[in-house]
């Protein structure tokens, strides 16, 4: 139904497109959301590409013509929803996807700290977002916790039990994407109850793949050699039968 909207809107020449927004001013996204690939990793987990959007600093308003109010949460997550649409227009239109984003989470930073706990938190409340998460890389000097999740029910948000599993690691669970949010000495990481495991960042992929490459040449190198001392104790064995 949204993508027969779409190209409906899109052949008139009526799809309403988002204005440009400044870019943040804070390294905070990039530190804990962008270097750390965890959008990419998200992304891998959930998969259901055409339908499923997960995207940072995208924009949020009931339509894009609404002249106030709008919201640029740092992570966005919304399924069954029309991720071209979406990226054609430059945010997230309410009322063009026919449903609020599933999932938004922000970073703490100096700026916008006092903001994501007060304003926000109630605008998103209005949006409909099922679910609210904040994550604070200081353990708490930002926001009042370091790691934080709301849950709406009936209009209002009700906070998420978080869990201290060991000291410097908090988790809560995220009923919406199937996933623990954790704070993990100071990092936000993705742990999958399923599994047991966190889902892996771009470094911790890479550095398994050079293990594993490393294994694959010890073990070539010990099948090399073993192969080498059979040769060499059947040319012996060949040559005690000759003497």
């Amino acid at each position: 139904m949204t993508s027969k909207l779409r190209q409906q809107t899109r052949d008139a020449g009526t799809l309403e497109k988002f204005p440009g927004f400044p870019p943040r001013d804070d390294m905070q996204n990039s530190l804990h959301l962008y270097q750390r690939s965890l959008m990419e990793s998200l992304v891998e987990h959930l998969g259901n590409y055409d339908t499923t959007i997960v995207l940072g600093e995208v924009p949020v308003r009931w339509n894009p013509s609404q002249t106030r109010g709008h919201r640029i949460p740092d992570l966005l997550v919304a399924f069954n929803v029309d991720r071209e649409q979406a990226i054609e227009q430059n945010g997230y239109s309410i009322r063009d996807l026919g449903k609020p984003p599933d999932f938004v989470l922000e970073v703490a930073s100096v700026r916008t700290a006092e903001n994501d706990v007060g304003p926000k938190r109630l605008d998103y409340a209005n949006f409909g977002i099922p679910e609210y998460w904040r994550f604070d890389a200081t353990g708490g000097r930002r926001y009042d916790a370091p790691i934080a999740g709301d849950r709406l029910e009936a209009g209002a948000y009700q906070s998420i039990e978080i869990i201290e599993v060991e000291s410097g690691h908090l988790h809560g669970h995220s009923n919406v994407l199937g996933l623990d949010l954790c704070w993990h000495h100071g990092n936000l990481r993705w742990h999958d109850p399923a599994t047991g495991q966190h889902l892996l960042t771009f470094e911790e992929e890479h550095q398994g793949r050079i293990a594993e490459q490393q294994a694959r040449i010890v073990a070539q190198e010990a099948r090399a050699a073993a192969e080498e001392r059979i040769r060499q104790l059947e040319e012996q064995l060949g040559n005690n039968r000759e003497s």
